[in-house]
């Protein structure tokens, strides 16, 4: 397989998985601004001209976060990124993958875009202040979102919460989130893919 990726941007969620199911992977750097890699045109790559990419052993390409992160987890099922499938623990851990993409990630977009007006960004820091809100009083009763250990929805909030720090959002009255944070930074594979990335640790 290979994860084509941007250092510190969604992308490093599946670069974490990939790190922690200890996957065969070859991780391919993507310049967004000029949509390049080192191949050349990263749009004959992903369409969309978005990261991650991840392109399968048989040539095929998967894009976006979520179906890329259940689409590892599925690779090695022992490992219980996601639950079994089928079951009800399952569509719960979906339910976070889903919030995650659509509730969180979304609200940074106005962040990132430096023609965003500054109102527009504050109204964006206050839905994701509401979002982070929400996973801190899951978080404050149990250490992972899906309950006692790592899985695939953690590896995407990881994400989010760097992005908070990096755009200055205070999460300090969620002291659960620094703690969660601090949990996932010091697992081997997030270490592995900071490093990979050149992202500090």
């Amino acid at each position: 397989m290979k994860l084509y990726y941007t250092p510190g941007a969604c992308s490093l969620a599946p670069h974490l998985l990939l790190e922690h199911l200890e996957l065969p992977y070859e991780a391919v750097p993507v310049k967004l601004d000029a949509h390049t890699y080192p191949g050349g045109d990263y749009y004959q790559i992903n369409p969309k001209g978005s990261v991650p990419a991840l392109e399968l052993d048989g040539g095929e390409i998967l894009t976006e976060n979520a179906v890329i992160l259940q689409y590892l987890a599925d690779q090695k099922p022992e490992a219980r990124s996601l639950p079994q499938s089928g079951s009800l623990e399952r569509y719960r851990a979906l339910e976070w993958l889903n919030y995650i993409a659509t509730e969180l990630h979304k609200n940074f977009g106005p962040l990132f875009n430096s023609r965003a007006p500054e109102e527009y960004k504050t109204i964006a820091k206050e839905n994701i202040g509401k979002r982070f809100e929400f996973v801190a009083k899951r978080l404050g009763a149990q250490s992972f979102l899906a309950g006692d250990h790592f899985s695939a929805p953690d590896a995407y909030l990881f994400v989010m919460l760097t992005w908070a720090d990096k755009m200055k959002i205070d999460t300090s009255r969620w002291p659960e989130l620094g703690r969660y944070a601090e949990r996932i930074k010091s697992l081997p594979a997030a270490q592995r893919a900071l490093k990979a990335e050149g992202l500090s640790l």
